[in-house]
């Protein structure tokens, strides 16, 4: 049966500079249950910057597909829309879209301190987001009058 695609046009995507090929949109930050949920959009043919998983983590594919790419820029994996995903922290990789952009929903668990490791191009740590970056962003979400984690009326 086909259906409509995921409708992302009440999501205010943003960006950050010097991260290419991915926008995101915060979802939650709940510092007391350790979670950071996020919206992420990924360039269609792209790849972000390598990175590391810092904490366990929750995935489902809403549009496109997720491929994710070993350090030696080899498939590693290709998630469909609709794939879930139950993972930990794992190998340095990178990801992006296919032939269209892909949008995940990112529910990151068990967070104390950092979320991602962002690398240069030597495998060094060039940033991290944690709970301090997420929440920043999530209050300049706020700041800009974006809704976000507020209950809709009944």
């Amino acid at each position: 049966m086909t259906g409509k695609g995921f409708d992302d046009s009440n999501i205010n995507w943003r960006t950050i500079d010097g991260i290419d090929h991915i926008a995101y949109h915060i979802c939650e930050v709940d510092v007391e249950n350790g979670t950071v949920d996020l919206l992420f959009k990924f360039d269609a043919n792209s790849k972000i910057a390598m990175h590391n998983h810092m904490v366990p983590y929750r995935t489902l594919v809403l549009q496109g597909e997720l491929r994710i790419y070993r350090p030696n820029g080899e498939i590693k994996e290709i998630r469909p829309v609709g794939s879930y995903v139950s993972a930990g922290p794992g190998e340095t990789h990178t990801e992006g879209g296919g032939d269209e952009d892909v949008i995940v929903f990112f529910s990151n668990r068990n967070v104390k301190d950092v979320v991602y490791e962002i690398l240069d191009e030597n495998g060094g740590v060039a940033t991290t987001f944690g709970i301090p970056e997420f929440s920043a962003l999530l209050e300049q979400q706020r700041a800009a009058g974006e809704k976000c984690n507020e209950p809709y009326p009944v």
